[in-house]
């Protein structure tokens, strides 16, 4: 299968310099603006795109990122598959901070997002017992594991509405759930990237313990940020391996 990647970089990891002969590209979509242009060009002969999911200063809160364009843009684009890179708090000890997780399943607890593309004349209910890309997390994992990078797999991400972050009541109760990692970006996104037919995984970085970790110090953007900084280097250098076995891993999959 021909394969072309689209990239919705975090925080630190919205426009890394990983790109040969990169170029802007405006799309327009029948949902708005996207959260930024995509900055496209090809890593080992692979075409990319990347989004800035928060836009390219980060100026765009989680409740007002236009989820529907910046997946139809990706679509539009032609993009097979997406690696969307988010910064997650740890709900398990075993997840320290600066981890890498691969989740393979969400809790939905946002409140007001356009979560899907099928609300007008025709209804579509999509299946969803398995959100993430089963190939593209094995691949994501065995490539972590070859760069002796610490992650996880099999693990649940709950997306809160944020932009707050949770109460300690809030974060006790996500860990009875059985969630492992806590964002603000994940959902609506996978699901609509489902309803696109495109192959989606995560690759969330763990920058701190929320604050369930009875001692450990309040979590703040700051420290997020700083975190996603040194974990960068690990995501880049992650993609640089798993965007170029993509094709084959597929077809070595399917056949």
């Amino acid at each position: 299968m021909a394969v072309k990647v689209g990239i919705i970089g975090g925080s630190g990891l919205d426009d890394p310099d990983i790109l040969k002969d990169p170029k802007v590209v405006a799309v327009a979509t029948p949902y708005g603006t996207p959260s930024s242009p995509l900055t496209c060009g090809a890593i080992a002969g692979v075409e990319v795109a990347i989004l800035a999911r928060h836009g390219k200063s980060h100026s765009i809160l989680p409740s007002k990122v236009n989820f529907r364009a910046n997946v139809w843009a990706l679509k539009e684009h032609g993009c097979t598959h997406i690696l969307a890179t988010t910064a997650v708090g740890s709900l398990r000890e075993e997840i320290a901070p600066g981890h890498l997780v691969f989740p393979d399943q969400f809790i939905d607890f946002t409140r007001k997002r356009e979560t899907t593309f099928f609300d007008e004349e025709v209804v579509v209910h999509t299946p969803m017992a398995e959100p993430f890309c089963p190939r593209l997390r094995r691949l994501l994992a065995q490539e972590a594991g070859q760069l002796g990078i610490p992650h996880h797999v099999a693990k649940t991400v709950v997306t809160i509405e944020g932009p707050r972050f949770s109460t300690r009541a809030e974060s006790h109760m996500f860990r009875a759930w059985n969630a492992d990692v806590i964002n603000m970006s994940t959902v609506p996104e996978v699901n609509l990237a489902r309803e696109k037919k495109i192959h989606y995984a995560t690759v969330a970085m763990s920058t701190d313990y929320d604050c369930w970790r009875e001692g450990e110090e309040s979590v703040t953007w700051e420290m997020i940020l700083a975190t996603m900084q040194k974990n960068a280097r690990s995501v880049i250098e992650l993609f640089l391996r798993v965007i170029p076995r993509i094709e084959e891993y597929e077809d070595v999959c399917v056949s």
